[in-house]
């Protein structure tokens, strides 16, 4: 308790130099939560988004598909089991086909996947009860990137051509019956929604697909012959490898920050040692060992991060608040990248993190403070009352 209130005290006596060191290291405080918490908001958004819209409870794949190599698309179909169609009709799955084709928007050429869905599924969030029409019209749905970059709106016609299972090419004119936003790239950019039975139909694969998307809340269906499931964890690891990658720019960031706060934390140490060496003699000739001054200055030290987490604690919370609660706007073009990102990330902070930082940052400030204090221990009581410099 006296080297708390001794250290207190010296702190105080310091004044401006404490002040400054306390600032700083407030301000990484403040600055590395507000970082990680922008990641953290920024991976729960786009597992969320990605989950409803896209993948669901899982996957399966049809053993042949590969979404990363166009050439396995041809024969990557297979049709549905008797076991699978229950579970379709049951509300567990829904198939997609998907298939290659050419779109030709102001007669201008663009590739694009042609992707087939059950209009009335309610599995993902894709707005698919668009596609529900009557007669021969082959109605479609696009992304607003998709659309914004072909020129198309809604009730445009577009020809579009593909060639079907047998090898024969073929054309017709797809009504635009609804654009979409969303926030998942790969339902978007270069992709044409159409309604599964017609798709079917044009491509002569009646009753196949693709791959099968399963409910959120029953996940995978069992084994189903010739085809992979997929579960979240393989299905996210595009935007678990890119938060990955940004939290190690955040921990260079963390580490400059650090660095220079420790910095002038142990150049303050080293100064208050070479100037309080008459004080450190008359400790040790009034009865204190050495191990204890030598705590007192390393206590001195910590004491900066202390009070830098209270400094930051008045104009960090509200500030954080404030920006949880409105989020941070991305700039114009971000959704052009094929990152699954929104419009605004709301930072997302949790108790772990907060006391987590704090507690490194205690840590790291107790160990910078201790490293110039060992100097103490090299010092005889008579030579330093005369302020003879070891």
């Amino acid at each position: 308790m006296l080297a708390l209130k001794l250290a207190y005290r010296n702190l105080m006596g310091a004044r401006l130099r404490t002040w400054l060191n306390v600032v700083v290291l407030s301000f990484s405080f403040v600055v590395i939560i507000w970082n990680k918490g922008i990641l953290n908001g920024w991976d729960q958004q786009a597992r969320r988004d990605t989950i409803e819209w896209e993948i669901g409870g899982g996957q399966y794949w049809h053993e042949n598909y590969d979404p990363y190599d166009p050439f396995t698309i041809e024969d990557s179909h297979a049709p549905l089991s008797d076991a699978t169609v229950r579970a379709v009709a049951a509300g567990k799955l829904t198939p997609i086909l998907i298939s290659q084709a050419t779109m030709y928007p102001e007669g201008r050429i663009q590739n694009v996947l042609l992707k087939g869905i059950d209009p009335g599924q309610q599995i993902v969030k894709l707005p698919s009860a668009h596609l529900l029409t009557a007669g021969d019209d082959i109605p479609a749905m696009i992304g607003r990137r998709n659309a914004k970059k072909n020129k198309l709106a809604i009730g445009d016609y577009v020809t579009v051509r593909w060639r079907d299972a047998n090898g024969t090419f073929d054309a017709a004119e797809v009504r635009i019956a609804h654009i979409f936003k969303t926030n998942v790239p790969t339902l978007d950019v270069g992709v044409l929604w159409i309604p599964l039975p017609k798709h079917q139909k044009m491509m002569q694969l009646e009753g196949e697909a693709t791959i099968l998307v399963t409910a959120r809340e029953t996940g995978a269906a069992g084994s189903i012959i010739g085809w992979d499931f997929k579960d979240h964890y393989f299905l996210l690891s595009d935007i678990r490898e890119m938060i990955e990658m940004k939290s190690i720019g955040g921990a260079i960031m963390f580490i400059v920050l650090m660095s220079l706060a420790m910095l002038a934390i142990f150049d303050t140490q080293v100064l208050s040692i070479f100037r309080r060496q008459k004080e450190i003699g008359t400790h040790i000739a009034l009865g204190m060992t050495q191990r204890q001054v030598i705590a007192l200055f390393t206590i001195e030290g910590a004491m900066h991060s202390v009070l830098a987490a209270i400094l930051a604690a008045v104009y960090g919370i509200p500030l954080l608040a404030y920006q949880a609660s409105v989020g941070w706007s991305m700039p114009a073009g971000t959704d052009d990248y094929g990152l699954t990102i929104a419009d605004t990330i709301y930072p997302a902070y949790s108790v772990g993190l907060v006391f987590g930082t704090t507690l490194i940052v205690l840590i790291t400030t107790t160990i910078v403070s201790y490293l110039p204090s060992r100097r103490i221990s090299k010092m005889e009581p008579t030579d330093a009352i005369r302020g003879k410099i070891q």
